[in-house]
Protein backbone atom coordinates (compact mmCIF):
# COMPACT_ATOMS: atom_id res chain seq x y z
CA UNK A 1 0.00 0.00 0.00
CA UNK A 2 1.43 3.31 -1.16
CA UNK A 3 1.85 6.42 1.23
CA UNK A 4 -0.93 8.15 -0.64
CA UNK A 5 -3.39 4.93 0.21
CA UNK A 6 -2.60 4.46 3.46
CA UNK A 7 -2.96 8.02 4.54
CA UNK A 8 -6.71 7.86 3.15
CA UNK A 9 -7.09 4.30 4.04
CA UNK A 10 -10.41 4.72 6.63
CA UNK A 11 -8.05 2.97 9.59
CA UNK A 12 -5.95 5.57 9.65
CA UNK A 13 -7.45 8.16 12.01
CA UNK A 14 -8.38 11.18 10.97
CA UNK A 15 -7.31 14.03 13.31
CA UNK A 16 -10.35 16.48 14.92
CA UNK A 17 -9.41 19.98 15.41
CA UNK A 18 -9.95 20.48 19.37
CA UNK A 19 -12.05 23.62 20.74
CA UNK A 20 -10.33 26.22 21.76
CA UNK A 21 -10.18 26.67 25.22
CA UNK A 22 -12.22 29.65 27.18
CA UNK A 23 -10.12 32.21 28.71
CA UNK A 24 -9.66 31.83 32.31
CA UNK A 25 -12.02 34.21 34.51
CA UNK A 26 -9.92 36.59 36.45
CA UNK A 27 -9.87 36.41 39.90
CA UNK A 28 -11.82 39.64 41.40
CA UNK A 29 -9.00 41.58 43.10
CA UNK A 30 -9.16 42.70 46.34
CA UNK A 31 -10.10 46.13 44.84
CA UNK A 32 -13.02 44.50 43.20
CA UNK A 33 -14.12 43.01 46.64
CA UNK A 34 -13.98 46.42 48.63
CA UNK A 35 -16.29 47.82 46.11
CA UNK A 36 -18.81 45.74 46.24
CA UNK A 37 -21.36 47.25 49.21
CA UNK A 38 -21.05 45.62 52.86
CA UNK A 39 -24.35 46.63 54.03
CA UNK A 40 -27.67 47.71 52.66
CA UNK A 41 -29.96 50.20 54.61
CA UNK A 42 -32.68 48.47 56.65
CA UNK A 43 -35.63 50.11 55.16
CA UNK A 44 -38.39 48.75 56.97
CA UNK A 45 -36.09 49.23 59.99
CA UNK A 46 -36.17 53.10 59.64
CA UNK A 47 -40.07 53.41 58.73
CA UNK A 48 -40.11 51.58 62.20
CA UNK A 49 -38.50 53.79 63.73
CA UNK A 50 -40.15 56.99 62.19
CA UNK A 51 -43.44 55.16 63.87
CA UNK A 52 -42.26 54.78 67.19
CA UNK A 53 -40.79 58.44 67.12
CA UNK A 54 -44.61 59.91 65.97
CA UNK A 55 -45.61 57.36 68.58
CA UNK A 56 -43.83 59.11 71.59
CA UNK A 57 -43.91 62.74 70.10
CA UNK A 58 -47.74 62.12 70.25
CA UNK A 59 -48.23 60.54 73.55
CA UNK A 60 -45.70 63.54 74.88
CA UNK A 61 -47.08 66.59 73.11
CA UNK A 62 -51.04 65.33 73.28
CA UNK A 63 -52.18 66.38 77.10
CA UNK A 64 -53.95 63.49 78.74
CA UNK A 65 -58.02 63.93 78.69
CA UNK A 66 -59.33 64.09 82.88
CA UNK A 67 -61.48 60.79 83.70
CA UNK A 68 -62.68 60.95 86.74
CA UNK A 69 -60.58 60.20 89.42
CA UNK A 70 -58.12 57.80 87.27
CA UNK A 71 -54.87 60.09 86.64
CA UNK A 72 -52.44 58.65 83.91
CA UNK A 73 -49.22 57.96 85.64
CA UNK A 74 -45.98 57.26 83.31
CA UNK A 75 -47.19 59.06 80.51
CA UNK A 76 -43.46 60.84 80.50
CA UNK A 77 -42.14 57.46 81.07
CA UNK A 78 -44.10 55.89 78.07
CA UNK A 79 -43.12 58.62 75.91
CA UNK A 80 -39.21 58.42 76.65
CA UNK A 81 -39.72 54.48 76.14
CA UNK A 82 -40.81 55.17 72.34
CA UNK A 83 -38.41 57.08 71.59
CA UNK A 84 -35.48 55.00 73.23
CA UNK A 85 -36.89 52.45 70.73
CA UNK A 86 -36.41 54.72 67.61
CA UNK A 87 -33.51 55.70 68.22
CA UNK A 88 -32.28 52.28 68.50
CA UNK A 89 -34.25 51.17 65.16
CA UNK A 90 -32.51 54.35 63.77
CA UNK A 91 -29.00 53.02 64.62
CA UNK A 92 -29.74 49.80 63.40
CA UNK A 93 -31.38 51.03 60.23
CA UNK A 94 -28.78 53.43 59.03
CA UNK A 95 -25.77 51.27 60.29
CA UNK A 96 -26.55 47.79 59.56
CA UNK A 97 -23.03 46.87 58.96
CA UNK A 98 -21.63 47.50 62.06
CA UNK A 99 -24.59 45.82 64.25
CA UNK A 100 -24.90 43.09 61.95
CA UNK A 101 -25.19 40.24 64.54
CA UNK A 102 -28.73 42.51 65.84
CA UNK A 103 -29.96 43.81 62.68
CA UNK A 104 -30.38 40.14 60.75
CA UNK A 105 -32.41 38.77 63.04
CA UNK A 106 -34.59 42.14 63.59
CA UNK A 107 -34.79 42.81 59.63
CA UNK A 108 -37.49 39.81 59.37
CA UNK A 109 -39.49 41.93 61.94
CA UNK A 110 -39.35 45.45 60.40
CA UNK A 111 -43.45 45.37 59.45
CA UNK A 112 -44.25 44.07 63.04
CA UNK A 113 -42.64 46.78 64.64
CA UNK A 114 -44.27 49.46 62.34
CA UNK A 115 -47.34 47.42 63.10
CA UNK A 116 -47.04 47.30 66.72
CA UNK A 117 -46.23 51.55 67.17
CA UNK A 118 -49.51 52.17 65.01
CA UNK A 119 -51.32 49.98 67.78
CA UNK A 120 -50.22 51.45 70.59
CA UNK A 121 -50.77 54.87 69.00
CA UNK A 122 -54.60 54.17 68.30
CA UNK A 123 -54.12 52.74 71.98
CA UNK A 124 -53.29 55.65 73.66
CA UNK A 125 -55.46 58.12 71.57
CA UNK A 126 -58.71 56.33 72.11
CA UNK A 127 -58.12 56.04 75.78
CA UNK A 128 -55.69 58.57 77.42
CA UNK A 129 -56.03 61.37 74.96
CA UNK A 130 -59.62 60.96 73.63
CA UNK A 131 -61.17 59.22 76.19
CA UNK A 132 -63.69 57.28 73.76
CA UNK A 133 -63.14 53.65 75.41
CA UNK A 134 -64.29 54.21 78.86
CA UNK A 135 -62.66 53.99 82.06
CA UNK A 136 -61.39 52.13 83.83
CA UNK A 137 -62.31 49.29 82.18
CA UNK A 138 -59.94 50.33 79.47
CA UNK A 139 -56.73 52.02 80.09
CA UNK A 140 -53.76 53.13 77.95
CA UNK A 141 -50.72 51.60 77.66
CA UNK A 142 -48.40 53.74 80.24
CA UNK A 143 -51.29 51.93 82.91
CA UNK A 144 -48.74 48.67 82.39
CA UNK A 145 -45.73 49.95 83.32
CA UNK A 146 -47.13 51.23 86.80
CA UNK A 147 -48.56 47.73 87.36
CA UNK A 148 -45.39 46.36 86.74
CA UNK A 149 -43.16 48.79 88.70
CA UNK A 150 -45.55 48.99 91.86
CA UNK A 151 -46.96 45.16 91.78
CA UNK A 152 -43.85 43.44 90.34
CA UNK A 153 -43.77 41.18 93.43
CA UNK A 154 -47.05 40.17 93.31
CA UNK A 155 -46.65 39.18 89.89
CA UNK A 156 -43.43 37.00 89.73
CA UNK A 157 -44.57 35.23 92.69
CA UNK A 158 -47.77 34.50 90.78
CA UNK A 159 -45.88 33.79 87.28
CA UNK A 160 -43.75 31.20 89.03
CA UNK A 161 -46.70 29.22 90.69
CA UNK A 162 -48.17 28.79 87.31
CA UNK A 163 -45.04 27.74 86.06
CA UNK A 164 -44.24 25.54 88.61
CA UNK A 165 -47.66 23.89 88.33
CA UNK A 166 -47.68 23.98 84.87
CA UNK A 167 -44.07 21.90 84.46
CA UNK A 168 -45.06 19.16 87.03
CA UNK A 169 -48.89 18.47 85.20
CA UNK A 170 -47.20 18.74 81.70
CA UNK A 171 -44.37 16.32 82.34
CA UNK A 172 -46.75 13.89 83.74
CA UNK A 173 -48.93 14.22 81.19
CA UNK A 174 -46.34 13.91 78.12
CA UNK A 175 -44.52 11.01 79.90
CA UNK A 176 -47.71 9.10 80.45
CA UNK A 177 -49.49 9.95 76.96
CA UNK A 178 -45.94 8.90 75.16
CA UNK A 179 -45.99 5.12 77.09
CA UNK A 180 -49.86 4.65 76.43
CA UNK A 181 -49.58 5.60 72.77
CA UNK A 182 -46.29 3.50 72.15
CA UNK A 183 -47.90 0.50 73.73
CA UNK A 184 -51.48 0.85 71.68
CA UNK A 185 -49.48 1.68 68.68
CA UNK A 186 -47.31 -1.45 69.00
CA UNK A 187 -49.83 -4.35 70.97
CA UNK A 188 -53.21 -4.88 68.80
CA UNK A 189 -54.44 -6.27 72.12
CA UNK A 190 -53.72 -3.08 74.11
CA UNK A 191 -55.34 -0.90 71.29
CA UNK A 192 -58.28 -3.06 71.70
CA UNK A 193 -58.92 -2.23 75.69
CA UNK A 194 -57.51 1.24 75.54
CA UNK A 195 -58.48 3.23 72.01
CA UNK A 196 -61.96 3.25 72.68
CA UNK A 197 -61.45 4.57 75.76
CA UNK A 198 -59.43 7.28 74.37
CA UNK A 199 -61.69 8.12 71.87
CA UNK A 200 -64.72 8.79 74.29
CA UNK A 201 -63.18 10.66 76.98
CA UNK A 202 -60.71 12.29 74.55
CA UNK A 203 -62.84 14.82 73.52
CA UNK A 204 -64.53 15.82 76.61
CA UNK A 205 -62.88 18.99 77.97
CA UNK A 206 -61.11 18.64 80.96
CA UNK A 207 -62.48 21.59 82.50
CA UNK A 208 -65.65 19.69 82.77
CA UNK A 209 -64.02 17.39 84.75
CA UNK A 210 -63.23 20.00 87.68
CA UNK A 211 -66.00 19.55 90.22
CA UNK A 212 -65.73 15.97 90.06
CA UNK A 213 -61.94 16.29 90.23
CA UNK A 214 -62.19 18.34 93.70
CA UNK A 215 -64.22 15.29 95.22
CA UNK A 216 -61.43 12.71 94.44
CA UNK A 217 -58.44 14.83 95.38
CA UNK A 218 -57.22 16.03 98.63
CA UNK A 219 -56.59 19.64 97.56
CA UNK A 220 -56.93 22.28 94.30
CA UNK A 221 -53.34 21.97 93.97
CA UNK A 222 -53.42 18.10 92.78
CA UNK A 223 -56.72 18.52 91.11
CA UNK A 224 -54.73 20.85 88.71
CA UNK A 225 -52.09 19.00 88.34
CA UNK A 226 -54.09 16.11 87.47
CA UNK A 227 -56.48 17.79 84.75
CA UNK A 228 -53.64 19.32 83.36
CA UNK A 229 -51.73 15.56 82.80
CA UNK A 230 -55.07 14.69 81.72
CA UNK A 231 -55.52 17.59 78.63
CA UNK A 232 -52.29 17.13 78.10
CA UNK A 233 -52.11 12.81 78.04
CA UNK A 234 -54.53 12.71 75.56
CA UNK A 235 -53.00 14.28 72.25
CA UNK A 236 -49.78 12.91 73.08
CA UNK A 237 -51.04 9.31 73.02
CA UNK A 238 -53.27 9.60 70.34
CA UNK A 239 -50.24 11.14 68.16
CA UNK A 240 -47.75 8.84 69.84
CA UNK A 241 -50.25 5.77 68.74
CA UNK A 242 -50.83 6.99 65.19
CA UNK A 243 -46.83 7.53 64.75
CA UNK A 244 -45.89 4.25 65.23
CA UNK A 245 -48.69 2.67 63.56
CA UNK A 246 -47.84 4.47 60.89
CA UNK A 247 -44.24 3.53 60.46
CA UNK A 248 -43.38 1.35 57.60
CA UNK A 249 -43.34 -2.50 57.60
CA UNK A 250 -40.07 -2.56 55.61
CA UNK A 251 -38.18 -1.16 58.46
CA UNK A 252 -39.28 -3.76 60.97
CA UNK A 253 -38.48 -6.44 58.08
CA UNK A 254 -34.80 -4.94 57.41
CA UNK A 255 -34.31 -4.30 60.84
CA UNK A 256 -35.48 -8.30 61.99
CA UNK A 257 -33.19 -9.42 59.12
CA UNK A 258 -30.47 -8.46 60.89
CA UNK A 259 -31.28 -10.07 64.23
CA UNK A 260 -32.71 -7.28 65.82
CA UNK A 261 -34.52 -7.83 69.04
CA UNK A 262 -38.37 -6.52 69.91
CA UNK A 263 -36.89 -3.88 72.24
CA UNK A 264 -34.61 -2.80 69.43
CA UNK A 265 -37.32 -2.42 67.14
CA UNK A 266 -39.49 0.01 70.04
CA UNK A 267 -36.56 1.80 70.93
CA UNK A 268 -34.69 2.16 67.74
CA UNK A 269 -37.13 1.77 64.79
CA UNK A 270 -40.57 2.79 66.00
CA UNK A 271 -40.07 5.67 68.61
CA UNK A 272 -37.52 7.49 66.48
CA UNK A 273 -39.62 7.53 63.43
CA UNK A 274 -42.55 8.62 65.52
CA UNK A 275 -41.04 11.61 66.88
CA UNK A 276 -42.27 13.93 64.68
CA UNK A 277 -46.14 12.75 65.60
CA UNK A 278 -45.19 13.01 69.35
CA UNK A 279 -44.22 16.50 69.05
CA UNK A 280 -47.21 17.71 67.32
CA UNK A 281 -49.08 16.01 70.18
CA UNK A 282 -47.11 17.96 72.77
CA UNK A 283 -48.08 21.14 70.73
CA UNK A 284 -51.66 20.16 71.29
CA UNK A 285 -51.30 19.37 74.80
CA UNK A 286 -49.17 22.48 75.95
CA UNK A 287 -52.58 24.17 74.58
CA UNK A 288 -55.18 22.52 76.07
CA UNK A 289 -52.53 22.83 79.57
CA UNK A 290 -53.03 26.50 79.01
CA UNK A 291 -56.33 26.70 79.57
CA UNK A 292 -57.18 24.15 82.01
CA UNK A 293 -54.25 25.73 84.11
CA UNK A 294 -56.10 29.15 83.87
CA UNK A 295 -59.55 27.91 84.85
CA UNK A 296 -58.30 25.78 87.48
CA UNK A 297 -56.31 28.62 88.96
CA UNK A 298 -59.32 30.94 88.54
CA UNK A 299 -61.91 28.70 90.31
CA UNK A 300 -60.03 26.82 92.74
CA UNK A 301 -55.89 27.50 92.77
CA UNK A 302 -55.10 30.35 95.52
CA UNK A 303 -52.17 31.23 93.34
CA UNK A 304 -51.23 31.78 90.08
CA UNK A 305 -51.75 34.14 86.65
CA UNK A 306 -55.46 32.78 86.57
CA UNK A 307 -55.88 33.51 90.52
CA UNK A 308 -54.16 37.41 89.78
CA UNK A 309 -56.73 37.52 87.07
CA UNK A 310 -59.53 36.94 89.59
CA UNK A 311 -58.43 38.88 92.12
CA UNK A 312 -57.63 41.90 89.76
CA UNK A 313 -61.18 41.75 88.63
CA UNK A 314 -62.74 41.00 91.42
CA UNK A 315 -60.74 44.62 92.86
CA UNK A 316 -61.98 46.45 89.60
CA UNK A 317 -58.30 46.88 88.41
CA UNK A 318 -58.34 46.16 85.10
CA UNK A 319 -55.01 47.57 84.03
CA UNK A 320 -53.51 44.41 86.56
CA UNK A 321 -55.32 42.78 84.37
CA UNK A 322 -53.70 43.32 81.30
CA UNK A 323 -50.61 43.57 82.83
CA UNK A 324 -51.10 39.54 83.66
CA UNK A 325 -52.78 38.84 80.26
CA UNK A 326 -49.51 40.33 78.48
CA UNK A 327 -47.38 38.77 80.86
CA UNK A 328 -49.28 35.23 80.58
CA UNK A 329 -49.17 35.52 76.59
CA UNK A 330 -45.04 35.94 76.62
CA UNK A 331 -44.25 33.20 78.84
CA UNK A 332 -46.94 30.71 77.09
CA UNK A 333 -45.25 32.18 73.60
CA UNK A 334 -41.94 31.76 75.29
CA UNK A 335 -42.23 27.87 76.39
CA UNK A 336 -44.04 26.97 72.60
CA UNK A 337 -40.71 28.79 71.23
CA UNK A 338 -38.57 26.18 73.67
CA UNK A 339 -40.40 23.29 72.70
CA UNK A 340 -39.57 24.35 68.45
CA UNK A 341 -36.29 24.75 69.75
CA UNK A 342 -36.03 21.22 71.43
CA UNK A 343 -37.58 19.88 68.20
CA UNK A 344 -34.97 21.00 65.95
CA UNK A 345 -32.25 19.70 68.23
CA UNK A 346 -34.00 16.49 68.73
CA UNK A 347 -35.23 15.82 64.99
CA UNK A 348 -31.83 17.14 63.61
CA UNK A 349 -31.15 13.99 61.62
CA UNK A 350 -34.46 14.41 60.07
CA UNK A 351 -33.93 17.89 58.62
CA UNK A 352 -35.02 18.40 55.07
CA UNK A 353 -37.29 15.41 55.48
CA UNK A 354 -39.83 16.84 57.90
CA UNK A 355 -42.04 19.54 56.72
CA UNK A 356 -43.65 21.42 59.46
Amino acid sequence: MTTAENILSPRSPVPVAKPPRRAARPASTPLEKTARPAFAVWWSGLAAALAWLALGVLTYIWPNKPAGFNDWTYTSEFAGLALGVAAVLLVLGLAPGATAAVTSRARPAGPWLIVLAAGLALWEILTAKLGLLPPPFFAPPQSLIEVYVSDWPRLLDSASNSLQLLAIGVALGSLTGFLVGVLIGWSRRASYWIHPVLRVLGPLPTTALLPISFYFFPSSWSTAVFLIALGTGFPVAILTWSGVAGVNRNFYDVARTLGASPWFLVLRVAIPAALPQVFVGLFMGLGHAFATLVVAEMLGVKSGLGWYLTWAQGWASYPNMYGALLLMALLFSGIITLLFLLRDRVLSWQKGTVKW
